[in-house]
This record gives C-alpha cells, structure tokens and sequence, in this order.
C-alpha cells in the first residue's frame, strides 16, 4: 500500500483546530523528535555546513514547537559559535506554542508568514524538519530552488522515509508512548505521505539542482542536503 505516497490532508493542518490542541500535538511531535532521534541529521548536517565560520544565520521552515532549532542553539553555544536562528511557520499558532517552551535567552526569533518572503535576508544555511512531506510536488520544487538560492553554506530536508518497517511499527510506539491522538494518526500518515530515496532525483532534477545527496538517517529519515 506504500507504492505510491498518500495525499490525504493530515488533521493538524486543519485551520480549525483549537488553539490549545494544536499546542499540544506540537510539544508531543518535539517529544517525537526527541525519541526518534530526529535532530541528529541536522546537527550533523550543520557540523559539515558550518565549517570554520564563527557566526551563522540560520532560517527553520516549518518550525513546529521550535525544538530544533533549541537543539542548535545549544549545539552553537558548546561550539562557541554566534548563531543567528530565525524560524518561519504558515500556521500563526506555532508561534505561541513555541514560545511557549523555548527560553528568551536562547534569543531565537519565530515568525509567521511564507518563507518566501524572507529571501536575500542572507541565510547561511536554511533548513526544515518534517515539512517535506507536507507539500505538493509544485510546491517542493519550489521550496527546492528557494534553499539553493538562498543557503550560502548549505541547505537540509530532514524529513521521514516511506518504510514498511516504520509504517507497520508506529502505532505500537505512539500507544506505548501515550501521545495525543492526532500525533498518532498523523505520524502514521506522515509516513505514508514521505518520499522514498529513488523518489529525490526527478525532484531535484526539476528544480535545477545538482550536487545534492540523498541519505538515510537511523532510525527511517530520509535526508537530501547541499553544502556549498
């Protein structure tokens, strides 16, 4: 059944959930990074990105909660590193909810709005985690050639693999785990809706990019970076 990817509208994209439930499903999918050990391949990616630079600037599409970019702000400050963080997030509520769990000291700044809009702001290196998944071909090649524009360091999808495995394990972890409902339907259909790793080239050919790689991360993320 995972032939082909789904296109079924995930319930947290819908524009009238409750303010407070959409919170939740956020701080729960953070707590899903946490577990799935999501915030490595970007980590890993910045190590290779960043370089000898002292000071980056650093754009997050599709911010959630803000978790990511939490974890590199504290990967910067062990590093020594000044880290500009900025995150850009189409729903106005997670703004809240990442304010919400996010420390003024980090100094990460969240927005609401199109990422599009904020080109030739200078970006280092621009990212997104879990977002892939969400849009339409049109839109993903268009999101594409906006991180090749923009990233002078480079630039990372991190985002889920279409895997049997993974689509067959999920519900045990999430009832286990007693996360909120919607993360639980969700995730399972953010898996169905992932790439697979032959599913990239054509994608990235249509944008015009080359040089990119296409990797698996453990445990079912399938990464597409370009370090410059």
């Amino acid at each position: 059944m995972l032939a082909e990817r789904a296109t079924a509208d995930e319930l947290m994209d819908d524009p009238a959930l409750d303010a407070q439930v959409y919170t939740r499903v956020l701080h729960d999918l953070a707590r899903v990074n946490t577990i799935t050990l999501a915030r490595q391949p970007t980590l890993a990616f910045l190590d290779r990105a960043v370089g000898a630079r002292k000071h980056f600037r650093l754009l997050d599409v599709g911010f959630g909660d803000g978790d990511m970019l939490r974890g590199i702000a504290r990967w910067a400050e062990q590093r020594g590193l000044a880290a500009e963080l900025v995150g850009i997030d189409l729903n106005p509520r997670s703004v809240a909810a990442a304010r919400e769990a996010t420390p003024q000291a980090l100094g990460i700044e969240f927005r609401t709005g199109d990422y599009a809009q904020l080109a030739g702001e200078g970006w280092d290196c621009v990212i997104s985690s879990l977002v892939a998944h969400h849009m339409g071909r049109e839109q993903l090649v268009g999101f594409l050639r906006f991180m090749e524009r923009e990233a002078r360091a480079g630039w990372l999808v991190n985002d889920l693999h279409r895997h049997g495995f993974a689509y067959a394990g999920w519900p045990v972890l999430a009832r286990v785990m007693r996360w909120h409902p919607i993360v639980r339907h969700d995730g399972h259909l953010s898996i169905a809706r992932s790439y697979r790793p032959r599913e990239w080239p054509p994608l990235l050919a249509d944008a015009g990019i080359d040089g990119a790689r296409v990797f698996r991360a453990f445990p079912f993320r399938l990464c597409v970076e370009k370090i410059r």
